[in-house]
């Protein structure tokens, strides 16, 4: 089985290039649906351990949590530390399901693909891309959004220019969604077309 790292910084149309994958039949691990999950079951109490007040009736407040945490650098690595290897877990045991069940690919829909050493569990990076016009028009659009919070998130990314560089295939979701659905059934076929992989350590 192949697995693929789909990446891409905020606002570039990941998430909805990942139902791409998916409505083509392609198992897909969406690390945010995890975090969300979660959240609000094994990660709960931990996060209040570390960061207390932050949980209501034993679910994170993913609001608070985030406004305790943007901007300081020690906090958020004391938050990734608990909630990323719970992560990974869970996409190991989805790996697991699915390379059992025969797939010949499966994607692991991780944000934060570089930022935290995760090409080594992929065997191949699916780096989505618009222009920074059109990233910049949809975040700002996002509710609760501004241009603080933008800056902030854009400056523990990657760049888009180094993922490009890093990329196995490029997705460019600004040039529509039609030519976006079109490039993603082209990697699929090619991907498919070696339906061993890699050996995975």
């Amino acid at each position: 089985m192949i697995v693929v790292g789909l990446t891409g910084s905020i606002g570039m149309g990941k998430s909805t290039t990942a139902k791409m994958f998916a409505e083509a039949g392609v198992p897909v691990h969406d690390s945010d649906e995890t975090v969300h999950r979660l959240y609000s079951g094994k990660a709960a109490p931990l996060v209040e351990a570390a960061f207390p007040g932050t949980t209501q009736a034993g679910v994170v407040d993913r609001a608070g949590l985030a406004e305790r945490v943007l901007g300081d650098a020690a906090a958020l690595k004391k938050l990734e530390a608990i909630v990323h290897p719970l992560v990974r877990a869970d996409a190991d045991a989805f790996l697991a399901r699915h390379r059992a069940a025969g797939a010949p690919l499966a994607v692991l829909d991780i944000p934060l693909l570089f930022e935290t050493g995760g090409r080594d569990r992929v065997d191949k990076v699916v780096v989505v891309t618009a222009a920074p016009e059109i990233q910049r028009a949809r975040v700002l659009a996002r509710p609760g959004m501004s241009e603080a919070k933008f800056a902030a998130i854009l400056a523990k990314q990657v760049p888009d220019a180094d993922k490009r560089r890093q990329a196995d295939f490029v997705v460019d979701t600004g040039q529509g969604f039609d030519a976006a659905r079109s490039a993603v059934e082209t990697i699929i076929a090619e991907l498919a077309g070696d339906k061993a992989g890699k050996p995975r350590s």
